[in-house]
């Protein structure tokens, strides 16, 4: 029996399929991806004609370091992308009891589950106290649930005391994560962060792991050598060292949520939730929702789990903003 497809946001061909007749271009509001994207800096044609150097991916890590607030560079990971972190993670462990709190991004248990371990979905953090390892994505994806550093801290120290680890992906964590985990780093935990998302540039493909030395050097054997390509080092070093970039892009952010949440509230049936990026309403009426807009050339994001739940990220222009309210007061 074929395994059930993960959905995913961004497929535009699907779409396509589903809504041939849409007018074009589409409006991608399925990701929770920035889209204002980081003004990508003039690359050197030699970033694409020669292998990276070490030098440049030690460079990369300590940008990375001082953006995330590491205390040690030798514990930051880059990869191409968190979505290979989550897939190499569980093979550094035998086969354990594995607790992801969810709901959350589906990719986590299908990883761990694809490498033995035996996995369990709970609803509260409290229900993982038989577990060896437990996940949790923070702010949480989809709804943008954010467990407290204490909580976490706890959580750790009680995994620890068994000999158990604690993974915590703070995907969306970089406009809100306050609560981050990486300047306190217990020595059993592992924190991902991604850097397309905040940037606005996920096709550059690069994440971080920020774990302990031995895990740090286990991940880094499994990646192996030039895991991150020459271009996205440079994009990388030099967008993360931009803070007065990040800190203008948080702002605007922030206000584009508010006005997206304004729209929303009218047809949603419970408060609305998700992080900066992207909001979830909840409706009786989601499936035809998702139908409106997609007839609108509109794609948001639906999931497998919850029919009522739909994800909107933010519009990237003032007449994607125009064609979102437009369809949105049109739903009737």
């Amino acid at each position: 029996m074929s395994e059930a497809r993960i959905w995913h946001g961004g497929d535009l061909d699907e779409a396509r399929r589903l809504f041939p007749e849409a007018p074009e271009p589409w409006i991608d509001l399925s990701t929770g991806i920035n889209p204002i994207a980081y003004p990508m800096p003039s690359l050197p044609a030699s970033l694409f004609e020669r292998l990276p150097s070490p030098a440049d991916h030690k460079d990369l890590e300590a940008a990375a370091a001082e953006a995330y607030g590491a205390s040690d560079v030798t514990k930051v990971v880059a990869a191409p992308g968190t979505q290979v972190l989550i897939s190499l993670l569980p093979a550094l462990w035998t086969p354990s009891r594995v607790a992801i709190l969810g709901p959350t991004y589906a990719e986590h248990a299908h990883a761990w589950r694809g490498a033995g371990h035996e996995v369990a979905e709970i609803g509260t953090i409290d229900a993982a106290e038989n577990a060896d390892i437990v996940v949790v994505v923070n702010p949480n994806n989809p709804d943008g649930r954010l467990l407290g550093r204490e909580a976490l801290l706890e959580v750790a120290a009680n995994l620890q005391r068994r000999g158990g680890w604690l993974v915590v992906d703070e995907a969306f964590a970089d406009f809100d994560g306050g609560e981050t985990l990486v300047p306190v780093l217990p020595e059993n935990a592992i924190v991902l962060r991604s850097f397309g998302k905040t940037y606005g540039l996920a096709g550059v493909r690069l994440g971080f792991a920020i774990a302990a030395t031995g895990v740090a050097t286990k991940l880094r054997r499994a990646l192996g050598p030039w895991s991150v390509s020459g271009p996205a080092m440079e994009v990388g070093r030099w967008a993360m060292r931009d803070h007065g970039w990040r800190l203008a892009a948080q702002e605007a952010r922030t206000a584009d949520t508010r006005r997206l949440d304004a729209l929303l509230a009218p047809h949603s049936d419970r408060a609305l939730g998700g992080t900066i990026l992207y909001r979830l309403m909840g409706s009786s009426r989601a499936p035809e929702l998702f139908a409106h807009m997609g007839r609108h050339g509109i794609w948001v994001r639906r999931f497998q789990y919850d029919p009522r739940l739909l994800r909107f990220g933010l519009p990237g222009s003032d007449e994607a903003w125009r064609r979102l309210e437009s369809a949105l007061a049109s739903f009737s």
